[in-house]
């Protein structure tokens, strides 16, 4: 299961009507910008048209014995977000998203999750949300766990639409709203490397750069200098890649992994562990300069192997970040569930995370960071300060992990201090049920962090 959700903000502009699960299962896809695969996906609606508001995705929990607590949480979580953002959803449509593992159990895949089907349409009635309907896609067919009519409805389920070829796909291309493949093809590109021989070269690179990079990270005069040294070797990288021809994102991963050298990518994953040097790095979130340093980001995430996973946090949070400021919401929010996995207390994370649940606008962070990077501004503390008031100034600015490989040729675990999350917000009465599902074409997303950490680190 996964440890951090995301949820999305009211929808806005053109409008189109749904009409039934087919269109609401074709639909799916364009509302969240992605395919989610082994995934629920709740949906709050509003009005009596159903107009369709905050969005909520997780990971399907693997241990049945989890589906009822996830369901008590993810209901509760939806109305509460909804709530404080545009009022108290009229009814929930709910979808649960998972293939089955040859291709050919569509109709056993969607038996098996029934019953947290049925278990996450009673936490909704029970905070007096109505579900207007559940279904499970699985292996290009759906079925609706709310529809007993074997016509429009039959065991067997039925054929999704192809895509491309429906009212809604004319509505998105026309509005510019794209989908980005499977969330598992969008995590792909920025999971650890895991072709042995890789693996092995870029982890012993980083073993080498440890011992040299460290002790000057944690002295205080020469800190400022491998600052400078891992800003110019990440400049370096940046305009070497953005030399290269566009290319298909796979062609380009694949590209850009050949780029750039392991010890160089060693040098830029340590020296971001410095959060000084990372607010700096973030810096460059604007035209050409961002998609190059976004391809750069990618590429370190890719390169935290074996014990260094933890280090990833830093690059794939700057990935997080430079998406969520370009436009690309759902991007954004797959880096930065990634970054969230990999170091569940990492701040500058779960501030973004906080930010897009909030439906803030990033242009207050990019403000402060144009400034600081013209010395017109406060300097890094201020990234934190735009995105937490309340954040604690006192702290020290250096997250440094110093790995050893184990004698045993184990691996060790990233460690993470989580305070409890907040309290249950009380529901209100319950409104009228709607009708129909009206989508709207673009919607602020936002992902809320179920446990944040209390580490002073950041």
């Amino acid at each position: 299961m996964n440890k951090h959700h995301e949820s999305t903000g009211p929808a806005a502009e053109q409008q189109i009507t749904l009409r039934g699960p087919a269109e609401l299962a074709d639909a799916l896809p364009y509302l969240m910008g992605f395919y989610p695969n082994d995934s629920i996906v709740m949906v709050a609606l509003h009005g009596g048209r159903g107009r369709f508001g905050g969005r909520l995705r997780l990971g399907i929990p693997q241990a049945p014995g989890e589906w009822g607590p996830v369901a008590d949480q993810l209901a509760d979580c939806l109305v509460s977000g909804s709530e404080r953002r545009e009022g108290r959803p009229d009814a929930i449509v709910i979808f649960l998203c998972q293939d089955s593992p040859d291709g050919s159990g569509g109709r056993l895949t969607m038996e098996r999750l029934r019953p947290f089907a049925q278990r996450l349409r009673t936490a909704c009635g029970a905070l007096d949300v109505p579900v207007l309907e559940a279904l499970c896609i699985s292996d290009g067919r759906y079925w609706s766990y709310c529809c007993p009519d074997p016509r429009c409805c039959p065991d067997q389920g039925n054929p999704l639409a192809m895509p491309g070829t429906t009212v809604m796909a004319a509505a998105a291309a026309y509005a510019g709203v794209h989908v980005r493949g499977t969330l598992r093809d969008m995590e792909a590109r920025l999971q650890p490397w895991r072709s042995p021989a890789a693996v092995t070269a870029q982890e012993e690179a980083l073993d080498r750069a440890g011992p040299a990079l460290i002790p000057r990270l944690l002295d205080e005069r020469a800190r400022g200098e491998v600052a400078a040294e891992t800003l110019r070797l990440a400049r370096t990288l940046m305009d070497r890649i953005e030399e290269t021809q566009p290319a298909p994102p796979a062609l380009s991963d694949a590209g850009d992994d050949q780029l750039i050298g392991s010890d160089e990518a060693a040098a830029v994953i340590l020296g971001l562990q410095d959060r000084e040097t990372r607010d700096k790095a973030a810096a460059w979130m604007e035209g050409a300069e961002a998609q190059a340093a976004l391809r750069l980001w990618r590429t370190l995430a890719r390169r935290c192997v074996g014990p260094y996973g933890e280090h990833a946090a830093a690059p794939l949070t700057l990935a997080g970040w430079v998406s969520w400021s370009t436009g690309d919401e759902p991007g954004a929010r797959v880096a930065l569930t990634l970054a969230l996995r990999a170091d569940p207390g990492y701040t500058f994370a779960q501030l973004l995370h906080r930010a897009c649940n909030e439906g803030l606008d990033p242009e207050a962070l990019r403000r402060c960071l144009r400034e600081a990077a013209d010395g017109a501004g406060p300097g890094a503390r201020a990234v934190e300060a735009v995105m937490d008031p309340a954040a604690d100034r006192g702290a020290t600015s250096l997250r440094v992990r110093k790995v050893r490989p184990l004698p045993d040729g184990g691996r060790r675990r990233g460690r993470a201090h989580r305070r409890p999350g907040a309290g249950r917000v009380k529901p209100s009465p319950a409104s009228a049920r709607p009708r129909t599902v009206v989508a709207g074409r673009r919607s602020h997303e936002a992902r809320q962090n179920g446990r944040r950490g209390s580490r002073t680190r950041r």
